[in-house]
Protein backbone atom coordinates (compact mmCIF):
# COMPACT_ATOMS: atom_id res chain seq x y z
CA UNK A 1 0.00 0.00 0.00
CA UNK A 2 1.39 3.04 -1.27
CA UNK A 3 1.71 5.94 1.23
CA UNK A 4 2.15 9.97 0.17
CA UNK A 5 3.76 11.54 3.11
CA UNK A 6 3.68 15.35 3.61
CA UNK A 7 6.82 17.19 4.85
CA UNK A 8 6.85 21.06 5.90
CA UNK A 9 10.32 23.55 6.46
CA UNK A 10 10.92 23.78 10.20
CA UNK A 11 11.77 27.62 9.97
CA UNK A 12 13.71 28.04 13.08
CA UNK A 13 16.17 25.40 12.06
CA UNK A 14 16.66 26.19 9.04
CA UNK A 15 18.31 28.91 6.28
CA UNK A 16 17.60 29.98 2.83
CA UNK A 17 20.96 31.85 1.68
CA UNK A 18 23.02 33.42 -0.88
CA UNK A 19 26.68 35.15 -1.47
CA UNK A 20 28.12 37.20 -4.52
CA UNK A 21 31.52 38.70 -5.51
CA UNK A 22 32.18 42.35 -4.75
CA UNK A 23 34.67 44.31 -6.12
CA UNK A 24 35.47 41.48 -7.80
CA UNK A 25 37.80 40.48 -4.38
CA UNK A 26 35.50 39.53 -1.51
CA UNK A 27 32.08 38.49 -0.91
CA UNK A 28 29.06 39.60 0.48
CA UNK A 29 26.59 37.26 2.20
CA UNK A 30 22.84 37.57 2.27
CA UNK A 31 19.19 35.44 3.76
CA UNK A 32 15.55 35.61 3.26
CA UNK A 33 14.06 35.48 6.58
CA UNK A 34 10.53 34.46 5.41
CA UNK A 35 9.87 31.26 3.45
CA UNK A 36 8.34 28.14 3.66
CA UNK A 37 7.68 24.69 1.80
CA UNK A 38 5.43 21.90 0.90
CA UNK A 39 7.23 19.22 -0.11
CA UNK A 40 5.77 15.39 -0.98
CA UNK A 41 7.49 12.02 -0.78
CA UNK A 42 6.49 8.89 -1.69
CA UNK A 43 6.66 7.21 2.11
CA UNK A 44 9.75 8.61 2.99
CA UNK A 45 11.97 8.16 -0.49
CA UNK A 46 13.26 11.82 -0.92
CA UNK A 47 13.73 10.55 -4.80
CA UNK A 48 10.09 11.22 -5.29
CA UNK A 49 10.42 14.07 -3.65
CA UNK A 50 8.05 16.90 -5.61
CA UNK A 51 8.68 20.42 -4.00
CA UNK A 52 6.68 23.92 -3.88
CA UNK A 53 8.61 26.82 -2.73
CA UNK A 54 7.86 29.85 -1.82
CA UNK A 55 10.20 33.36 -0.10
CA UNK A 56 9.07 36.47 0.61
CA UNK A 57 10.93 38.99 -1.64
CA UNK A 58 10.73 41.64 1.21
CA UNK A 59 12.46 40.02 3.55
CA UNK A 60 15.93 40.48 1.98
CA UNK A 61 18.86 40.44 4.79
CA UNK A 62 22.49 41.74 4.30
CA UNK A 63 23.64 43.26 7.39
CA UNK A 64 23.28 47.00 5.31
CA UNK A 65 19.97 48.86 5.88
CA UNK A 66 20.65 50.83 2.83
CA UNK A 67 21.84 47.85 0.48
CA UNK A 68 18.59 46.06 1.61
CA UNK A 69 16.30 48.99 0.55
CA UNK A 70 18.00 48.80 -3.09
CA UNK A 71 18.06 45.01 -3.09
CA UNK A 72 13.98 45.51 -2.45
CA UNK A 73 13.94 48.15 -5.37
CA UNK A 74 13.14 48.20 -8.86
CA UNK A 75 17.07 47.72 -9.88
CA UNK A 76 17.09 44.16 -8.10
CA UNK A 77 13.33 42.25 -6.59
CA UNK A 78 11.13 44.76 -7.26
CA UNK A 79 9.04 43.80 -4.31
CA UNK A 80 6.10 45.87 -4.89
CA UNK A 81 5.69 44.09 -8.27
CA UNK A 82 6.78 40.83 -7.42
CA UNK A 83 6.47 40.32 -3.77
CA UNK A 84 7.45 36.05 -4.19
CA UNK A 85 10.15 34.29 -5.50
CA UNK A 86 8.72 30.41 -5.76
CA UNK A 87 10.86 27.04 -6.92
CA UNK A 88 8.96 24.52 -8.14
CA UNK A 89 10.50 20.96 -9.00
CA UNK A 90 10.49 18.79 -11.70
CA UNK A 91 12.91 16.20 -10.98
CA UNK A 92 14.87 15.03 -8.43
CA UNK A 93 18.00 12.24 -9.18
CA UNK A 94 19.98 10.11 -6.94
CA UNK A 95 23.82 10.76 -7.32
CA UNK A 96 24.90 7.77 -5.38
CA UNK A 97 24.28 5.88 -2.66
CA UNK A 98 25.65 8.21 0.48
CA UNK A 99 22.63 11.03 0.44
CA UNK A 100 23.11 13.28 -3.10
CA UNK A 101 20.78 14.16 -5.55
CA UNK A 102 20.42 16.55 -7.80
CA UNK A 103 17.29 18.84 -7.90
CA UNK A 104 16.13 20.20 -11.14
CA UNK A 105 12.69 22.62 -11.33
CA UNK A 106 11.53 25.87 -12.25
CA UNK A 107 12.88 29.35 -10.35
CA UNK A 108 10.83 32.38 -10.29
CA UNK A 109 11.74 35.87 -9.63
CA UNK A 110 10.31 39.46 -11.31
CA UNK A 111 8.09 37.35 -13.40
CA UNK A 112 10.68 35.52 -15.13
CA UNK A 113 10.79 31.72 -14.82
CA UNK A 114 14.12 29.42 -15.85
CA UNK A 115 14.91 25.87 -14.49
CA UNK A 116 17.86 25.46 -12.41
CA UNK A 117 19.97 22.51 -11.02
CA UNK A 118 20.33 22.44 -7.32
CA UNK A 119 22.61 20.12 -5.52
CA UNK A 120 21.03 18.27 -2.26
CA UNK A 121 23.05 16.34 0.18
CA UNK A 122 20.72 14.25 2.24
CA UNK A 123 21.73 14.60 6.25
CA UNK A 124 19.28 11.66 7.37
CA UNK A 125 15.77 11.28 9.03
CA UNK A 126 16.30 12.40 12.94
CA UNK A 127 13.42 12.54 15.82
CA UNK A 128 13.23 15.63 17.94
CA UNK A 129 12.95 15.06 21.82
CA UNK A 130 9.18 16.08 21.51
CA UNK A 131 8.68 12.91 19.27
CA UNK A 132 8.72 14.90 15.80
CA UNK A 133 10.17 13.38 12.88
CA UNK A 134 12.80 15.60 11.12
CA UNK A 135 14.55 15.33 8.03
CA UNK A 136 17.70 17.59 6.83
CA UNK A 137 19.37 18.49 3.64
CA UNK A 138 22.18 20.83 2.58
CA UNK A 139 21.23 22.42 -0.79
CA UNK A 140 23.70 24.45 -2.92
CA UNK A 141 23.66 25.89 -6.23
CA UNK A 142 24.65 28.64 -8.64
CA UNK A 143 22.91 30.88 -10.73
CA UNK A 144 23.43 33.71 -13.24
CA UNK A 145 20.83 36.96 -11.66
CA UNK A 146 21.30 38.71 -15.20
CA UNK A 147 19.23 36.03 -16.43
CA UNK A 148 15.86 37.11 -13.88
CA UNK A 149 16.58 40.59 -14.93
CA UNK A 150 18.56 41.86 -11.73
CA UNK A 151 21.27 43.39 -14.00
CA UNK A 152 22.26 46.08 -12.08
CA UNK A 153 25.65 46.53 -11.87
CA UNK A 154 28.36 49.72 -11.68
CA UNK A 155 31.86 49.33 -13.01
CA UNK A 156 35.31 49.66 -10.69
CA UNK A 157 37.95 51.52 -11.64
CA UNK A 158 40.41 48.74 -11.36
CA UNK A 159 38.16 47.02 -14.49
CA UNK A 160 35.41 44.53 -14.12
CA UNK A 161 32.26 45.15 -12.14
CA UNK A 162 31.10 45.86 -8.38
CA UNK A 163 28.90 42.83 -8.14
CA UNK A 164 29.67 39.90 -9.72
CA UNK A 165 26.29 38.22 -12.11
CA UNK A 166 26.94 34.30 -10.48
CA UNK A 167 24.70 34.34 -6.91
CA UNK A 168 26.01 31.41 -4.70
CA UNK A 169 22.92 29.78 -3.52
CA UNK A 170 23.47 28.10 0.24
CA UNK A 171 20.68 26.70 2.61
CA UNK A 172 20.29 24.14 5.15
CA UNK A 173 16.78 22.80 5.18
CA UNK A 174 14.97 20.69 7.90
CA UNK A 175 11.67 19.13 7.21
CA UNK A 176 9.16 18.51 9.32
CA UNK A 177 6.69 14.94 8.78
CA UNK A 178 3.19 16.14 8.96
CA UNK A 179 2.17 13.09 8.26
CA UNK A 180 0.93 10.32 5.70
CA UNK A 181 -1.96 9.39 3.55
CA UNK A 182 -3.03 6.43 1.29
CA UNK A 183 -2.50 7.15 -1.98
CA UNK A 184 -3.90 3.55 -3.11
CA UNK A 185 -7.18 4.56 -1.84
CA UNK A 186 -7.06 7.86 -2.97
CA UNK A 187 -6.43 6.72 -6.25
CA UNK A 188 -9.14 4.20 -6.47
CA UNK A 189 -11.95 6.70 -4.87
CA UNK A 190 -10.88 8.71 -8.06
CA UNK A 191 -11.52 6.23 -10.05
CA UNK A 192 -15.11 5.13 -9.10
CA UNK A 193 -15.58 9.15 -8.80
CA UNK A 194 -15.17 8.75 -13.05
CA UNK A 195 -17.22 5.66 -13.01
CA UNK A 196 -20.31 7.58 -11.70
CA UNK A 197 -19.82 10.71 -13.77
Amino acid sequence: MTKETKWSIDQTHSEIAFKVRHLMIAHIRGRFETFDASVYTTGKNFATAQVDLWIDASSIVTGDAKRDEHLRGVDFFDVKNHKQITFTSNSVEKRNSEGAYELWGKLTMRGISKEIKLNVEFGGISKDPWGNEKAGFTVSGKINRNDWGLTWNAAIESGGLLVSEEVMISCDVELINKGQKDLTMELESSIEEKDVL
